[in-house]
């Protein structure tokens, strides 16, 4: 388990694809916390650190992650979001993000609010119904606020410290994020439909 809040900005420096998946060695200074067999989040994605060494990780991605997130899009030299498993004695800063992404969102617009930067997204509509105005969203395994439903999307609101120490300050129009709802929203709709006669499961 996760809370969005992201430990450091790593690098891609290598990229194996085949027709299996593929194979990324990230670049990072927390691979010095890292072990074989670690998880770790990157771009919000779960995935898990099959070798570890001396300033970097690798970790595999199947055919399933790379269809439903933005890591197919990576290239070399691409930044990624990194972030390590909650602690039992770990503060909850954030909110519970699993880094089991949903799927996709792009950017629709960018502009600028006062010291913060707002990010308009399209989100696909399957997933529209689990977000709500100041509810959480993990964009990029970035834990975040929505701060406005719009048509078809959604916009959240950036402060410098999240623009300087992730990815998403790097994110113009018609760039792709990963998208992680409220795991809570998801159960809540499963056992209403479970309890709810006639109700589609």
């Amino acid at each position: 388990m996760f809370t969005g809040l992201i430990a450091a900005l790593g690098r891609v420096r290598v990229i194996e694809r085949d027709g299996d998946g593929a194979l990324f060695r990230i670049a990072t200074e927390l691979s010095r916390d890292l072990a074989d067999g670690d998880s770790v989040a990157v771009n919000g994605v779960c995935l898990t650190a099959t070798h570890v060494g001396d300033g970097e990780f690798a970790a595999q991605a199947m055919p399933e992650t790379l269809r439903r997130s933005s890591l197919g899009a990576l290239g070399e030299g691409s930044p990624v979001n990194l972030e390590l498993p909650l602690r039992a004695a770990d503060r909850l800063g954030g909110h519970v993000v699993q880094g089991h992404v949903d799927g996709t969102g792009t950017v629709r617009a960018v502009r600028e609010d006062g010291f913060s930067r707002v990010l308009e997204l399209d989100v696909d509509a399957e997933l529209e119904r689990y977000l709500v105005e100041k509810g959480s969203v993990a964009l990029d395994g970035v834990s975040l606020t929505v701060s406005a439903l719009l048509p078809g999307g959604i916009a959240v609101s950036l402060i410098p410290e999240t623009l300087a120490r992730t990815n998403l300050g790097q994110l113009g129009e018609g760039d792709t994020v990963n998208i992680e709802v409220d795991v809570l929203a998801k159960h809540l709709e499963q056992l209403i439909k479970a309890h709810t006669p006639g109700a589609r499961t």
